[in-house]
């Protein structure tokens, strides 16, 4: 059997374990978007288990863990092996506006999908503007020179 050495891709995979700082931690990929009243977060993990996903949320802070490990047969010899086995961590500041207690997720066919749906209060809302005789008329509390009042 053949196999073609690139040394660039060698060079490339030490940069990016130095790059992600801590060994045996990696990062995963994610493409996040809106779509109408909620946030869509997709992140590639093939080859994880889904029963080692996991994610929490501490105030706005969105962490999501994972785990890969590969099999390794007693008396295999690797001719090559570029798929890493180790952590995967992601987290993410939610900001104002988000509705914790909704957030859901699936895993399904390598990728994590989390949805993060907008609180009510933070969806847009067409604002009615009255005139004329629609105009509620406001009230105006007057107070005399005699009389003032002081809220304690």
């Amino acid at each position: 059997m053949a196999m073609k050495f690139d040394p660039f891709r060698e060079l490339d995979r030490m940069a990016g374990a130095l790059i992600n700082g801590q060994p045996g931690l990696r990062l995963m990929p994610m493409d996040l978007y809106r779509e109408g009243d909620h946030y869509i977060l997709a992140a590639d993990l093939p080859g994880i288990d889904p029963g080692s996903v996991d994610i929490d949320v501490d105030g706005q802070l969105l962490t999501i863990r994972a785990e890969r490990t590969l099999r390794g047969a007693d008396g295999v010899k690797w001719l090559t092996r570029e798929r890493e086995s180790g952590s995967f961590l992601r987290q993410l500041n939610l900001g104002q506006g988000i509705d914790i207690e909704a957030i859901s997720a699936r895993y399904e066919n390598g990728v994590l999908s989390v949805n993060i749906p907008v609180t009510e209060r933070a969806k847009p809302r067409k604002i009615d503007v009255l005139s004329g005789a629609d105009a509620a008329p406001t009230e105006v509390a007057h107070v005399s020179k005699d009389q003032e009042s002081v809220d304690a």
